[in-house]
């Protein structure tokens, strides 16, 4: 009976919260709509504030999660299963993505825009972006000291170091030395967690804030006409896989979609609002296995690697932006040729931070390595705030199905 009214009071508690953040978000979207010059900078500093704490928190987490994880589950066979189960579906997921992209850029065919514009594009793009190649971003993923990536939020180290350090954990020893490291790691994550919890008690004043931050943005006019088309790819292609594609995958392992989406909202809307899947991911492994069951170990394990790996969105985006650059720069698309930056764009998005603008930045340079039209780049600039939204939502609810998905798999 006691366990029964836990149950109703959490669920109760859940719906409040649930509520909370609607109505933080309806006050928002108005506030943002008054147009008031010192209210609209009010709110980009309290948005501003929370996803710096979100990102300071994300780091951190990451790293906890994947040593405790691999090394309290690492010399168990389920290791294996679950990493093979989240891969595949993280492939599978993000191949259909850029395949729904391409699908879509071919019906709809998004045309050229004016030689002037491009070029006038152009003065738009950071100056900085362009220097770094892709071989670059890949060589910047091996750690060469212990800080480094710390400092630098670099979530590909970190993983490969909380990787080696989980593992060489899971490997040692049993006795005192390992159970005193062991519980150093699992204590600072009790730690995290009482902060997360505190911060998600706050939440609805960030959500006030981001939300007057978009509502803002759009009354500004921030979409251009001229690329109607183009945004109709990209926001139709993730609208698609959002609400078609992944849901039957769910239903594919006999999930359902929508009592699952329920009980991720509140990390969608986090992930819609943040920008960044990293800095979401704490809000994503509470809502994951409080709210939608997953079990800690796989939710602990598959999610940080979701988080980096598994990017819906961004494979989209690459690939469609990719098209769209090369054909306004005169490239003729054929088929085979669109297949093949379909692979790249799954490689490049699986390579991918979850960190905001992440996708435009690795896109910026994948196409000046081509020598494409870069100034187009800096035309979609001030439109990809809202496209940056919708593809953080979409992977994060990609990365909460992989691991419901791999939860079911390995159970």
């Amino acid at each position: 009976m006691d366990n029964h009214q836990e149950v109703n009071k959490s669920i109760a508690n859940n719906r409040r919260q649930l509520i909370l953040w609607i109505g933080a978000l309806i006050i928002g979207a108005i506030l943002g709509l008054l147009g008031l010059g010192w209210l609209n900078a009010l709110m980009t500093f309290i948005a501003t504030v929370y996803t710096r704490l979100f990102q300071f928190l994300a780091v951190p987490t990451i790293v906890l999660a994947v040593i405790t994880t691999l090394a309290s589950i690492g010399d168990q066979k389920d290791t294996g299963r679950i990493f093979r189960h989240a891969l595949t579906y993280t492939l599978l997921t993000t191949v259909a993505a850029a395949a729904v992209g391409l699908l879509l850029f071919l019906l709809i065919r998004p045309g050229n825009l004016p030689a002037a514009m491009v070029a006038g594009g152009q003065t738009n793009i950071p100056q900085n972006l362009g220097g770094e190649t892709y071989y670059d971003h890949i060589l910047s993923v091996v750690p060469n000291n212990l800080v480094q990536p710390f400092l630098d939020a670099n979530v590909l180290s970190l993983l490969l170091i909380a990787a080696a350090v989980g593992i060489a954990l899971a490997k040692m020893r049993q006795g005192e030395r390992r159970t005193t490291v062991l519980n150093f790691f699992l204590g600072l994550q009790d730690l995290l967690f009482m902060l997360i919890k505190g911060l998600i008690w706050t939440l609805p004043m960030g959500i006030l804030a981001f939300a007057a931050q978009l509502s803002a943005q759009v009354s500004a006019g921030v979409a251009a006409a001229s690329l109607g088309r183009y945004v109709a790819v990209i926001l139709g292609g993730n609208v698609l896989q959002f609400f078609v594609v992944l849901p039957l995958f769910l239903l594919a392992r006999g999930i359902n979609p929508l009592r699952h989406l329920g009980r991720m909202m509140p990390a969608v809307l986090m992930a819609f609002f943040t920008k960044s899947s990293a800095a979401t991911l704490p809000v994503t492994m509470e809502t994951a296995e409080k709210r939608a069951g997953v079990a800690p170990k796989v939710a602990r394990f598959v999610l940080p690697i979701c988080t980096t790996i598994n990017m819906n969105g961004c494979a989209a985006f690459i690939l469609v932006t990719s098209l769209f650059v090369m054909q306004n720069g005169g490239t003729h698309l054929t088929l085979p040729m669109m297949l093949l930056w379909l692979v790249i764009a799954v490689v490049a998005a699986v390579g991918n931070a979850g960190v905001p603008m992440g996708c435009y930045f690795l896109t910026l340079s994948l196409m000046t390595g081509q020598g494409a039209p870069v100034g187009i780049m800096g035309i979609i600039l001030p439109i990809y705030t809202i496209i940056d939204m919708v593809e953080t939502a979409e992977n994060v609810w990609s990365d909460s199905c992989v691991a419901a998905m791999t939860d079911h798999d390995v159970s």
